[in-house]
Formats: structure tokens, C-alpha cells, sequence
């Protein structure tokens, strides 16, 4: 994924620059960009994936304990 992020960035700078790629070496850029992303705080979709799906469980759980608690107040 990084790999093709930084050759899209770097084919869309070549075009923007005067001097294409003279200016702009491939490997600097890439190494740069990955810097720049992992000060960032990122997860991967599986991450996040597996986050909103425990999320759902323990909202799921909320709900069946609230509906208990409803019931024994009544």
C-alpha cells in the first residue's frame, strides 16, 4: 500500500514539476513518505475492522443489560 501511494505521489509530482524527474529521486520520496506516515497515528483496516466489531458486541451487551435493569426497576 505505501509502495503504491508513493509511486502515485511521485508520477503525479513528476507531471507538476518542470524538470520531471531530474529533481525528484523515486527512493527519497518513498523514504520520506513512510517518515511522514509513521508519526501519524494509523491503523490497518483489519485493525479497525476488528475494533468496530467488538465494538458492536459490547454495544450489543449494553443493551441486553439495560433491558435487564428496565425490567427489574419495573
Amino acid at each position: 500500500m505505501l509502495k503504491d501511494l508513493a509511486q502515485r505521489l511521485f508520477e503525479e509530482l513528476q507531471q507538476q514539476l518542470p524538470n520531471g524527474s531530474e529533481s525528484l529521486p523515486q527512493r527519497e520520496l518513498h523514504i520520506a513518505l513512510q517518515a511522514a506516515l509513521s508519526r501519524l497515528d494509523l491503523v490497518t483496516r483489519e485493525e479497525f475492522d476488528a475494533q468496530t466489531a467488538v465494538l458492536l458486541r459490547t454495544r450489543q451487551k449494553l443493551e441486553a443489560l439495560e433491558q435487564q435493569l428496565a425490567q427489574l426497576e419495573s
